[in-house]
């Protein structure tokens, strides 16, 4: 497996719903879990969808012990999330600080639901069910919008706190 390139906003893929995964435990579905942990590993990234390497399939990975890019944050556990779907279980938003692999070089405050369900399955077809709260719920938000062609920019609703990290 690989490091793949990262598709940068812009790139007509990135604004395209991705297609359910109807085939559990494949070799396919194997490879392209682990090109994208490849990738989120070597870009020092908290997640990864799998639009974002040009693969239009309802799939993500999530997860760190620690993160350079999120360092006051508290670790989310490694998570590879197949079909997912959320359900917002408060109305309650908050504003936080949010970058990306495909916006390189950029943040932005974006509001996020604080406590979600998320429901889906692992790459064998089993099923994974949390209810998460915070920065996990945060990510997890983050990285089902790429499913749904829709990047973090396009949430943010205070522009003066969107620009180049350096």
């Amino acid at each position: 497996m690989s490091v793949k390139p990262v598709l940068k906003m812009g790139h007509p893929t990135l604004l395209s719903r991705s297609e359910e995964v109807s085939q559990f435990d494949t070799a396919e579905l194997h490879a392209l879990i682990q090109d994208m942990k490849d990738t989120m590993t070597h870009l020092n990234g908290a997640g990864i969808a799998a639009p974002q390497i040009g693969v239009l399939k309802r799939v993500v990975i999530f997860g760190f012990e620690a993160n350079v890019r999120y360092p006051s944050e508290s670790a989310v556990p490694f998570t590879i999330l197949i079909n997912p779907t959320i359900e917002c279980l408060n109305e309650t938003m908050e504003e936080g600080i949010e970058g990306c692999l495909s916006v390189p070089g950029l943040s932005g405050s974006v509001p996020r639901h604080t406590k979600i369900r998320y429901r889906g399955y692992d790459p064998l077809g089993d099923a994974i069910d949390r209810t998460v709260t915070d920065f996990h719920a945060r990510v997890v938000q983050h990285e089902c919008d790429h499913l749904d062609g829709v990047l973090y920019p396009a949430r943010i609703k205070d522009f003066s706190t969107f620009g180049f990290i350096e």
